[in-house]
């Protein structure tokens, strides 16, 4: 008896939600190149998720979504315009996945090795995107590792680029990070902490978790996310984390022939605004 209702009301679930994606698809009008091909259903459900349902926050989010893509360009960066920001590996995608089987990409701060804002947000959004080119099919979260090995008050990331990548995270990328683990940060890092979290919104903040080697909890948590055989030492595994950039810049080659295919500029030369089939504007004007 309860489970025929717990299963309706499951059903029923379902069907709201389809039915606001159906709305939100309606209201956002005619999308045409790179804008249609990223508005799948699974995407206008992760931004409707990131506004509890509500088409208009919804439509508001993802069509100031639309425009950065439309500015920033992000399907178009290739690895070689951003290889100097990962020499030391200060960000890269693991050669491992998490238990659920999602994309991970280890941070590890004291690796800093460049001071432009501009380039350092160009790289990780690169990084993004690979991530998420690379789930698994039915899988559309990744997880962040943060190593504070070597992170100092001296090479500290400023606030301003710690603000910009939440921005970047939260805004353009909802639903994308399933859980960012930050492991053994130092105390120093805490008066950091106490800062950037007032730009965090609630879902995000909730996704950020402290992980002490020495806490029972923290094991746990790190065993429930990851195989102990597969993570590195560096959080509390077995495994050896050995960045190679020579190598790793060879896989995002490769992926990047796969991510020009799919997204059709190995097709089609830039248009005025450098975007191939990239359209000028392509959100439907406001009736």
């Amino acid at each position: 008896m309860f489970r025929r209702k717990n299963h309706s009301n499951s059903e029923q679930g379902g069907e709201d939600q389809q039915h606001k994606v159906k709305e939100l698809r309606a209201s956002l009008g005619q999308l045409s190149g790179r804008s249609a091909q990223f508005c799948t259903d699974a995407c206008l459900k992760r931004f409707l998720e990131a506004r509890n349902w509500n088409v208009d926050k919804a439509k508001k989010m993802l069509e100031e979504t639309l425009k950065w893509r439309l500015s920033f360009k992000p399907e178009e960066i290739r690895w070689n315009e951003v290889a100097k920001e990962g020499e030391t590996g200060k960000v890269f995608k693991a050669n491992f996945h998490d238990r659920h089987g999602r994309t991970v990409l280890i941070l590890r701060p004291g690796m800093q090795n460049t001071a432009a804002l501009d380039n350092q947000m160009k790289h990780l959004v690169y990084l993004i995107e690979n991530a998420i080119f690379n789930l698994p099919e039915g899988q559309e979260q990744m997880a962040w590792l943060i190593d504070f090995t070597g992170w100092s008050i001296t090479n500290n990331v400023p606030v301003k680029s710690a603000r910009e990548t939440i921005n970047i995270l939260q805004n353009h990328y909802p639903e994308r990070l399933a859980a960012a683990l930050l492991y053994n940060p130092p105390r120093l890092f805490e008066t950091f902490w106490r800062i950037v979290k007032y730009f965090m919104d609630p879902k995000t903040f909730q996704k950020v978790k402290f992980v002490y080697p020495k806490n029972k909890d923290s094991a746990e948590l790190m065993k429930s996310y990851f195989d102990v055989d597969n993570l590195p030492t560096e959080f509390g595994g077995t495994a050896t984390l050995k960045y190679d950039h020579e190598e790793f810049s060879r896989q995002m080659a490769q992926d990047d022939v796969k991510a020009a295919k799919f997204w059709g500029s190995d097709k089609h030369p830039p248009g005025p605004g450098g975007n191939g089939n990239y359209s000028a504007v392509e959100v439907a004007p406001e009736p």
